[in-house]
């Protein structure tokens, strides 16, 4: 955890801020490891408050290291009397999250200090993993694989969506997963044109694609991975369009490295899906970073700033959804190394089919 603090608190001083007031439990939870519900962190440039009720105190004690650990009864009074306590005239607040009514209670409860909204900078250290979040990120992509393959023989005619997706979770939960990630999505057919098609009671039938992307949570982090089957022996046009979204993924993954621009990665896989007659069905980003929450930064889209870096994890998941057809999605997560990247998640990319 001391690395992910000293770089916040770099990022502090160059905000000119007394301190930074953490309120995003994923970010409190980064910093501090704690990993109840309810906390505040206030983060000076060499000291620590961690601020939650008796509901959580104990727990705190025994998770939080490096921080004070204080106790409040009402959560504006903790902040107050820690501000008050240390004479911070200037404190940074994550814009994001916070509202403008609890914005209005701060400056009400502390009028003699300035609170900052700011671009926490937090999304942006966590958006490089460390040695643990990667062991972290492996174990959870494995086994959300292996019990996506425990499943497979179940996805075939007359079964409804809203069952695979049933069965995939109980698969998961058996294999120790904490919890899903989101509701799977299972789209099966001319569903497979909906991005998020949400599994539905719709039954599978003999000759259609589907396309299941799903995820899981383990120890607090997140997997994320699609992968589109064939139920039946593929018509040529299904092929077809499989085999370009696969080529569209694999040469955004062999281009996956660091130093190349997030919107030049995403051109990779765009420009190919559009030199083959399907750039107007390809209208997502590639990719999004996966850790504590299953969308983070870095976002890999024709719009990012970014640059990719090492130690980055993000998916790539080139797609094309066609109304009245259906659609594929191949999706893998990856961690970005020096000399390219590793795919995380395990499920095998090439077509599968079954009857």
């Amino acid at each position: 955890m001391l690395n992910r603090v000293t770089a916040v608190r770099r990022y502090l001083e160059s905000t000119g801020a007394d301190a930074l007031l953490v309120s995003d439990i994923n970010n409190i939870r980064y910093l501090a490891g704690f990993t109840g519900s309810s906390a505040l962190l206030l983060l000076a440039a060499s000291d620590g408050w961690f601020l939650t009720d008796s509901r959580y105190t104990e727990q705190a004690r025994q998770e939080v290291h490096g921080f004070q650990i204080i106790e409040y009864s009402r959560m504006l009074e903790g902040i107050s009397g820690c501000v008050n306590a240390q004479g911070f005239r200037r404190v940074a607040f994550e814009a994001a999250n916070v509202t403008v009514e609890f914005h209005d209670s701060l400056a009400r409860s502390i009028p003699e200090c300035e609170f900052v909204p700011l671009e926490t900078g937090i999304d942006a250290v966590r958006a490089v993993k460390d040695e643990p979040e990667l062991a972290a990120l492996r174990r959870v992509a494995a086994l959300v694989s292996e019990s996506f393959l425990k499943i497979l023989d179940g996805i075939k005619p007359g079964v409804r969506e809203r069952e695979v997706a049933m069965e995939f979770e109980f698969a998961m939960r058996r294999a120790g997963i904490d919890n899903k990630a989101f509701d799977f999505i299972v789209a099966s057919g001319e569903r497979g044109a909906l991005p998020h098609g949400k599994a539905s009671d719709k039954a599978i039938r003999s000759g259609e694609l589907v396309t299941v992307d799903f995820g899981g949570i383990l120890d607090g982090y997140n997997s994320d991975e699609t992968v589109t089957v064939a139920v039946g022996e593929p018509d040529n046009r299904q092929r077809e369009i499989y085999h370009v979204v696969k080529d569209a993924h694999d040469r955004a993954i062999d281009a996956a490295r660091p130093g190349i621009p997030c919107r030049e990665l995403d051109a990779v896989a765009r420009d190919y899906i559009n030199s083959q007659g399907y750039g107007d069905y390809f209208g997502h980003g590639l990719g999004h970073g996966v850790g504590l929450e299953v969308h983070e930064k870095p976002v890999i889209s024709p719009r990012s700033e970014g640059v990719v870096e090492e130690g980055m994890v993000f998916t790539i998941e080139p797609g094309i959804y066609i109304p009245g057809w259906g659609g594929v999605r191949i999706e893998d997560t990856v961690r970005v190394h020096r000399d390219g990247c590793e795919i995380i998640t395990q499920v095998p990319k090439d077509l599968i089919i079954v009857e």
